[in-house]
């Protein structure tokens, strides 16, 4: 037995002095939420549902204030407050002119305005420099008549207004208009909303109808007839200089070999050499033709760079398309249809230059990823991409593919140059794209 196992009296401690002792230890109190805490909870779970309807009431009320009408009520209410405290008329005369003028304005939103309203775009896709044309067709339901508005239609980031007449029941009204189209772009027209308010600006209701509809603005494109022949050689597709067995590509003969077809002997030249010769092919491929446009902003000296380099994507792309050619277009973090021509020009009217993007070196290595099998590869990029650039992209693109860079460049004269096995294309303007395509690829 050790000292350990002694109590202070020096007895053993018997079993049930130590349950006892046990029991008898003091637990650790739980930690009560504090006020804060229970209070977020109570207003969480009770206050904010009872509350969310009054407050969502009050902000549709509140909402109608315009920041005039906020000034006017906040010197109203610091003009009261001022002129009680200091017993001077003359504020109480500013808030009660306040407080008449707030009266005044509100008794403008008493009704309700509703019109059946009818937006209609004669088209819906248009190309730059086009104007798009439509009308705005009004009704009054009611029997009442309704008093004169103003009618807002925006487009785009602009909001032009309208101003409706007087209409009885079930009179209509019609406006047309027309949309400048300075600008490739994708603008969505609409919805139409009416204005109803005080004629100083001091509180308005909007009231909107209808569903928004999107103007495609097309970027130009220009036809490239005769330059398809530069792009395919044949029907079945371009030879490459790999050699293959069985292709339709006639290349040379050869003696044959175990394993040949029997089908490619070349019988006449058997009979005169006295040793079995076979026809020799090179591979083909199919035609494909990849457009790949740089979207990065560091590449371009200007916007206006980058709309000619997107109209000439959209011009060589368009081409191949009409031609019945495989088509891929590609852009960073964009993906851009290429099956028919009307998605194809959709998606390039609202692409757009982009910071920290891909670089073309970069961008053109993704061409063997999407389409290994490429023939042809146009990259178009602007007047800021190096030497370097140009032919490191040109290095990453698919082997075997015929590579064509375009130098977008706002006014430069047409100019062709070589840059190890690719052309590089100084591009001015657009019209000069058939050329200097053309020259690229003969």
């Amino acid at each position: 037995m050790t000292a350990d196992a002694l109590t202070d009296s020096g007895r053993l401690p018997t079993r049930r002095a130590r349950r006892t002792g046990a029991r008898s230890m003091p637990a650790a109190d739980a930690p009560r939420p504090s006020i804060v805490a229970r209070a977020a909870d109570w207003y969480r779970g009770v206050a904010a549902p009872a509350l969310a309807p009054w407050l969502e009431r009050a902000g549709r009320i509140l909402g109608v204030v315009t920041p005039l009408g906020w000034i006017i009520v906040a010197v109203t209410v610091v003009s009261g407050i001022a002129g009680l405290a200091l017993g001077w008329w003359e504020l109480i005369t500013v808030a009660l002119c306040g407080l008449a003028l707030l009266v005044v304005c509100s008794l403008f939103l008493i009704g309700r305005t509703q019109y059946d309203v009818a937006l209609d775009l004669t088209r819906e896709r248009v190309i730059v420099g086009e104007r798009a044309v439509g009308s705005l067709e009004l009704r009054n339901p009611a029997a009442r008549a309704l008093l004169p508005s103003r009618v807002i239609l925006p487009v785009g980031q602009a909001r032009p207004e309208f101003d409706v007449p007087r209409l009885g029941g079930g009179e209509m009204h019609e406006d047309l208009f027309a949309i400048p189209t300075n600008r490739r772009a994708v603008l969505q027209v609409g919805p139409v909303s009416a204005v109803r308010g005080d004629p100083l600006g001091v509180m308005q209701r909007t009231h909107e109808w209808s569903d928004p509809v999107d103007l495609y603005v097309h970027p130009r494109t220009v036809p490239l007839e005769g330059t398809s022949a530069g792009f395919i050689r044949d029907l079945e597709g371009l030879p490459t200089r790999d050699l293959s067995r069985d292709d339709v590509s006639f290349h040379a003969l050869r003696e044959y070999t175990p394993g040949d077809d029997l089908r490619h002997v070349h019988w006449r030249s058997t009979a005169r050499t006295g040793t079995v010769m076979v026809r020799q092919f090179e591979d083909t491929r199919r035609s494909h033709i990849v457009v790949v446009l740089s979207r990065a902003a560091i590449e371009y000296a200007d916007a206006e760079e980058f709309e000619l380099a997107v109209s000439a994507a959209g011009s060589v792309a368009l081409q191949a398309l009409r031609d019945g050619r495989e088509t891929s277009i590609l852009s960073q973090s964009t993906n851009i249809p290429a099956r028919a021509g009307r998605p194809l020009l959709d998606a390039l009217s609202g692409i757009e230059l982009g910071a920290r993007l891909l670089p073309t070196q970069r961008l053109a290595a993704t061409v063997k990823v999407a389409a290994p099998q490429a023939s042809v590869v146009v990259l178009i990029t602007g007047s800021r991409a190096t030497a370097q650039t140009l032919r490191e992209a040109a290095r990453l693109a698919p082997s075997g593919a015929r590579v064509v860079e375009v130098i977008c460049r706002e006014g430069a004269k047409p100019a062709m140059r070589l840059l190890g096995d690719a052309a590089v294309v100084t591009l001015g303007e657009l019209r000069a794209l058939p050329a200097a395509l053309r020259k690229a690829l003969s």
